[in-house]
């Protein structure tokens, strides 16, 4: 199960951004997980729900997920699909002269900070 390796490295850069900028405590991380990245989300929201226990910084903190589109572009056409519905080769022209332009992404997209109401 590679989330949970996945999900130290969120928890180490979250305890970087926090360090740096002074925060004692996270509400939330959002992130940004493509399509195609091979990580189920479930299985990381498991891991995190495990691991932010183990950090001060994080030990309340929920995690939410963005899903990001695949897209697949022909180099023979130079037409774009979902790579979802059609994989390699192109619904246009039936070419597999393709390539992923996105949807195997992986980034921490905003940490929400804790404040006290």
């Amino acid at each position: 199960m590679h989330e949970l390796g996945v999900t130290f490295y969120v928890v180490k850069d979250i305890k970087k951004v926090a360090q740096e900028n002074k925060v004692d405590k996270i509400d939330y991380v959002k992130l940004e997980i493509g399509e195609v990245s091979g990580v189920v989300h479930d299985q990381l929201i498991d891991c995190w729900n495990w691991a932010r226990k183990k950090e001060a910084v994080t030990e309340h903190a929920k995690m939410y997920i963005e899903t990001l589109e695949a897209i697949t572009y022909c180099e023979d056409c130079h037409g774009q699909y979902r790579t979802i519905d059609y994989g390699k080769t192109c619904p246009y022209c039936h070419s597999e002269n393709t390539y992923l332009l996105r949807g195997n992404e992986f980034n921490i997209k905003e940490i929400g900070i804790y404040e006290d109401s």
